[in-house]
């Protein structure tokens, strides 16, 4: 997906954002290409179907990182993230297997992010390999 998404209810409004958009250089020449992906992702229920398994994702990543006593969630998992402090000494060593960003480097909160292409086997490797690397301090 690329592109963005500017929904506006008042018909006056609309009609002056457009040509704000146009006049501070932020539309891009070919929109209509840009737009069809949004048409797909719009209609039906796909935009719901990769949400909902996204967030699925995150929830069996959630409820898999809470065996270690090491590793502490600090956010509800109430999408598709999980905001996670880990030890410091194994971050590193995940990120070379996986790609996440220390989110605060000063309390070693990680984020990671679960998408619509996730696949269980993908959470289940990381746990895996968060297994190992715990296992080693």
């Amino acid at each position: 997906m690329f592109g963005e998404a500017i929904l506006v209810f008042n018909k006056e409004v609309a009609k002056d954002l457009i040509y704000l958009r146009k006049q501070g250089m932020q539309l891009h020449s070919k929109m209509r290409f840009i737009s069809a992906q949004f048409n797909r992702m719009l209609s039906g229920n796909l935009w719901k179907e990769t949400a909902t398994h996204a967030n699925q994702m995150a929830q069996i990543l959630e409820k898999g990182l809470r065996q270690f006593s090491q590793i502490k969630i600090t956010n509800e998992v109430q999408a598709n993230g999980v905001f996670a402090i880990f030890p410091p000494a194994i971050i590193p060593k995940l990120q070379q297997q996986s790609f996440f960003y220390v989110w605060n480097e000063s309390t070693f909160e990680v984020r990671l992010m679960c998408s619509w292409d996730t696949h269980p086997e993908d959470v289940e490797n990381f746990i895996e390999q968060v297994k190992l690397e715990i296992a080693g301090l």
